[in-house]
This record gives structure tokens, sequence and C-alpha cells, in this order.
């Protein structure tokens, strides 16, 4: 029996963009009937897909789904979390890590739900400001905790493949809401995102 992989994409959208993509291919002069790229436009219609479904997904309602009282009132980090972009400049990825920090007020949220909104966020045509501002804000909207803090660190292939070509470079970007407004509090943050405890 042949290997099948199920995946759902919209089929009304994967072909205009297979289409689009084609002639996109044949432009650059590559030609879209040899063996190795017959499929790729179809392919490539379908990563497209992948990579912006955050267009579709409600982040809010995903915190939602799993608040709960809680008395627990100190920082709560989920630090190391994979993300994976696409810039909007050159539609070229960018990748590296978060680090999210809350502390709790009146209701804590499933740990897994935290880097189920930074993907939510990541999967649409992005810059690292922006993308830093959208999760801490929806924390802050949605959870309204005493204090949300959100540092990305990533690079970006659109510096490191094109333009200036420096391949070692890293963006940094953060933002902080409430009590992370303290020096003390967000001192707390970076140290301890910067540790190795295990």
């Amino acid at each position: 029996m042949p290997y099948k992989r199920f995946e759902e994409y919209n089929i009304e959208i994967t072909d205009g963009v297979k289409n689009r993509y084609k002639d996109i291919i044949t432009d650059l002069g590559e030609d879209t009937d040899r063996d190795g790229l017959l499929k790729t436009p179809e392919r490539a219609a379908k990563a497209m897909q992948f990579l912006t479904q955050g267009y579709d997904q409600d982040a809010a309602e995903i915190l939602k789904s799993a608040m709960f009282k809680e008395s627990y009132n100190e920082m709560v980090i989920v630090k190391d979390i994979e993300l994976y972009s696409l810039c909007e400049h050159h539609i070229l990825p960018f990748f590296g890590k978060a680090h999210i920090a809350y502390i709790p007020n009146g209701h804590i949220v499933g740990l897994s739900k935290i880097p189920r909104i930074v993907d939510v966020f990541a999967r649409r045509l992005q810059v690292q400001e922006r993308l830093t501002e959208q999760i801490l804000d929806c924390i802050n909207d949605t959870l309204k905790p005493q204090g949300v803090a959100v540092v990305i660190e990533a690079s970006h292939m659109c510096m490191m493949m094109r333009g200036v070509q420096k391949q070692n470079s890293v963006t940094t970007t953060s933002g902080f809401r409430g009590a992370f407004k303290n020096m003390e509090t967000r001192t707390e943050f970076l140290k301890l995102i910067s540790e190795n405890l295990s």
C-alpha cells in the first residue's frame, strides 16, 4: 500500500497560489515541467498556507480555554520557546526563541497555551517587533495578570542570506507590562531566562 499523508488545505486557495508560484518559477528561468519541479508549485502553496495559518486562529480564545482560578501570585516563566516566522519584507524566515513570564492576578493559564499563542502570531507575515507586542498584549489583555514580560531572540534570513549577509547576528526585542515595569522584577526575569537552571 503506498504511503499517504493526510493534510487538509483549502483547495481553491491551493490552486490559486500554486498557479502563481508556477508563473514565478517560470519567470525566474526554470522549467516547471522537469521532474524535480513538477509538484513544487503545489508544495509551496501548501507550505505557505501552513506557515500563515495564524491568521485563522484566535490567540485570546486559546488562552481562555485553559484559564484557572488560582491564588499563586509569583512569577511564572516559560523560556526557550522555539519560534519560526516569515519576515513580511522579503518573505524569508526568521527563527529563534521566546521567553515569556507573567505574574498571576487570580488566574493562571495552562502552560502549553503560552507556546501556542507564540505560534499563532508567528505563523503570519511578521516583523519581530510587532510579534513581541502582539504576544505581550494578548496575555496582558486576556489573562489580566499583575505583569507580563516577553523577550524574543531571533536570527533573520533576510540579513543572513541577502543584504548585509551577516550570518551571526541575532536580534533581541523585549516588552514589559505592569509589575515588570519595576526594575527589580524585570531584572529577576532577565536573570532567570539567562541562567541554565537544569
